[in-house]
């Protein structure tokens, strides 16, 4: 049985270059039940999982999330009345989940007609929420397949053309930059709101900017995510551009100058040979993030705020 389910025209017409609505088969997979997610949650490692008080505005910024003092297990059991949101970070990582991801996105390529060899970097994000959650005004450097598996959703979604939105600056990748953008409520009318009920789910090109709120009951999502070579060497420069912003050396967008972006990419993947096998630990993930990139990098780790009531 299919895992997805395609409009074959649109999804060939739309499927790198605008959202669109598809359907799935997941809602009631085992793997998706509130007591296994308290499995995963407590196995995972404690920056692979973030949580905090989902009563929020779309425009909140960053340092005005308030945070959850619970443990992750209770914020789970309880979601119908924590006012909580949270996501589990690279659950491909289990192979379970990993099997589930990868035969999506395999189905999902072949009937848009796409080769799923292209995809790599294939990861998985659970997202719980609890009712009337919203994740504020962001952008993701994925490919993204957001699908609804219980309760509803609604995600506003913005033209990742219209640099009024977010600006090339704001688009550059660090891990001390939170993922919350500056937004006001007259980007508004540019937005397209798609409405997401149990095995409903949206395809979400990269770096299209986008606010999501939960219905009136709790929500489970997945996001589906990969990488294209085009999106790898993007994420590249866009990385090195945002680091080496942060040392006083502003950079030009990816495209202006091929020849600076292509010496990015090299410095990137000569830096990724000496620091990738040290990254595979916890601690010293954290430890790097917070050297190159100040504390703000290890943003939930910090200290609790009171939830709002």
């Amino acid at each position: 049985m299919s895992l997805v389910t395609l409009n074959p025209v649109v999804a060939r017409d739309k499927f790198f270059t605008a959202p669109f609505s598809i359907q799935h088969a997941l809602s009631d997979h085992s793997m998706f039940e509130l007591s296994q997610l308290v499995s995963l949650a407590q196995s995972m490692p404690r920056d692979k999982v973030e949580f905090n008080s989902g009563k929020l505005a779309p425009g909140t910024k960053p340092e005005d999330v308030p945070q959850i003092d619970m443990p992750v297990a209770d914020i789970i059991r309880h979601i119908e009345d924590t006012n909580a949101w949270m996501v589990l970070k690279n659950v491909e990582q289990v192979p379970e989940y990993r099997q589930i991801l990868k035969s999506f996105l395999d189905d999902a390529a072949r009937q848009a007609g796409v080769d799923p060899s292209l995809f790599s970097d294939l990861q998985g994000f659970i997202f719980i929420s609890s009712a009337n959650s919203v994740t504020p005004f962001h952008i993701d450097a994925e490919e993204n397949i957001l699908i609804q598996i219980k309760g509803d959703k609604y995600i506003h979604i913005f033209d990742n053309q219209d640099r009024t939105l977010i600006s090339e600056c704001d688009m550059e990748l660090s891990p001390s930059k939170h993922r919350n953008q500056y937004y006001e409520s007259g980007f508004e009318q540019r937005a397209t709101i798609y409405t997401m009920k149990e095995s409903d789910g949206v395809r979400l090109p990269y770096m299209w900017p986008h606010w999501v709120r939960t219905g009136d009951r709790y929500s489970i999502s997945m996001a589906m995510t990969w990488k294209t070579p085009e999106v790898l060497k993007l994420n590249k420069i866009r990385l090195m551009n945002g680091t080496l912003r942060r040392f006083g050396l502003p950079q030009s967008a990816p495209g202006v100058s091929p020849m600076r972006d292509a010496a990015k990419v090299v410095l990137h993947d000569a830096i990724g040979l000496v620091i990738n096998p040290i990254r595979k630990s916890e601690t010293m993930r954290k430890l790097l993030r917070g050297a190159i990139y100040g504390r703000a990098a290890n943003y939930y780790y910090g200290a609790s705020k009171r939830q709002p009531t």
